[in-house]
């Protein structure tokens, strides 16, 4: 089974006790838009999805806030949990017992709505294309682009290949990371832009928080609007998203934090999901262009790997690995933040999986999710049944 999601280490940081007692009821159908079924009615196994649930309860997967499963277009399974959690910029909220109508913070998940919104100003006509330079879009900081960096495009920042150097492989507890330098930063975009280049623009994949922040500003250049607002009314409106944050920059108060600010109840991941899983198409609203939608979830560069036999990518903002079982092979795409927030399509099954957690500034040592992906969520789909045996 090869399948590198991400690694966190889920370590319990509270002593609070709660029952282990589930037994799997249906989702509330709520006013929200988002249709609900029983797991029973879609090919699931109860028993698997009911026994993972009571190891969350137990903490054996610790700190989990919420998981939601949906399938065929319909959230089938859907659960809540407490937890020690944080908020972004505001530090340490406590032992929060997460609802169904709280926020939580989507970190780097924000990356991808950010990537959702450049699909749609193309679509909309206000961006000509992800081949533009993005020199035409800050000519206020021309000292900075030599004639390497003005090779850098649009399509370099989604894929995060512009080449510029970057470091968020340092702690971000560290003043050294980069991008905690850029949140720090009275100019961001500065900070960004005097950046060295290290590699030729699209040909190295290195992670950075830098390649979101500018399409932010490109986007507010391009539409006369700041993402968050871009974003309300051509994203989350169309989805009937209404509760929601997106924080500014720490200093720069009108600048919207295009890479972590974005805080959404764990039911918006999920239609944000299903709007990907539906070739962008939401009801009888085609938000973003199907071939936006492919190329975003399919793997347009590949990322450094341990192994040369694992072929880990990256999209527009979105993250793709494959997942193989005896004979069954598929590719995995995902959308993720620190901590544990992640929104997984499984195309192959007609499956979106969402989860949110509480395990900030941890080291990447563990794969709970990876083993709960595997261990359980994988045996409960009746169709994998051949390959288990």
């Amino acid at each position: 089974m090869v399948f590198v999601l991400a690694s966190f280490t889920l370590l319990s940081c509270h002593s609070h006790y709660r029952s282990t007692a589930y037994s799997y009821v249906k989702p509330k159908q709520l006013s929200d838009g988002l249709p609900v079924d029983a797991m029973y009615n879609n090919g699931m196994d109860t028993g698997k999805i009911v026994a993972l649930t009571k190891l969350i309860l137990a903490d054996k997967y610790p700190n989990i806030h919420s998981m939601l499963i949906l399938r065929h277009g319909k959230l089938i399974y859907e659960n809540y949990f407490a937890g020690e959690d944080e908020i972004v910029g505001k530090g340490h909220a406590g032992y929060v017992d997460h609802t169904i109508d709280d926020l939580h913070d989507c970190r780097s998940v924000s990356k991808s709505f950010t990537s959702a919104c450049i699909g749609i100003a193309i679509k909309q006509g206000f961006i000509k294309s992800i081949d533009e330079p993005i020199f035409s879009y800050f000519k206020e900081y021309a000292k900075y682009f030599d004639a390497a960096k003005r090779k850098i495009t649009i399509r370099h920042l989604l894929t995060m290949t512009s080449g510029l150097k970057w470091d968020e492989n340092t702690s971000y507890l560290d003043p050294k990371n980069s991008e905690i330098q850029m949140d720090r930063s009275d100019d961001p975009v500065q900070f960004i832009l005097s950046c060295k280049l290290t590699s030729v623009p699209g040909t190295t994949w290195n992670y950075s928080g830098a390649s979101a922040t500018l399409l932010g500003e490109i986007l507010r250049k391009a539409t006369g609007e700041r993402l968050d607002q871009f974003a309300t009314k051509y994203l989350f409106a169309p989805l009937g998203i209404k509760k929601y944050t997106w924080e500014p920059m720490l200093k720069d108060k009108d600048m919207t934090a295009a890479a972590w600010g974005l805080r959404l109840r764990s039911r918006d991941l999920a239609k944000f999901g299903l709007l990907y899983m539906n070739d962008g198409k939401w009801g009888h609203t085609q938000v973003l262009d199907t071939n936006w939608v492919k190329q975003s979830l399919s793997a347009q560069v590949f990322r450094p790997s341990e192994s040369p036999k694992i072929a880990r990518g990256y999209g527009f903002q979105f993250w793709t690995d494959p997942f193989t079982l005896s004979g069954y092979k598929t590719d995995l795409p995902f959308a993720m933040g620190r901590g544990g927030q992640l929104i997984i399509f499984w195309r192959s099954m007609d499956i979106v999986l969402v989860f949110t957690s509480g395990n900030y500034n941890q080291n990447n040592t563990g794969s709970d999710i990876y083993t709960a992906f595997a261990h359980y969520i994988v045996p409960s789909v009746k169709e994998m049944q051949p390959y288990l045996k």
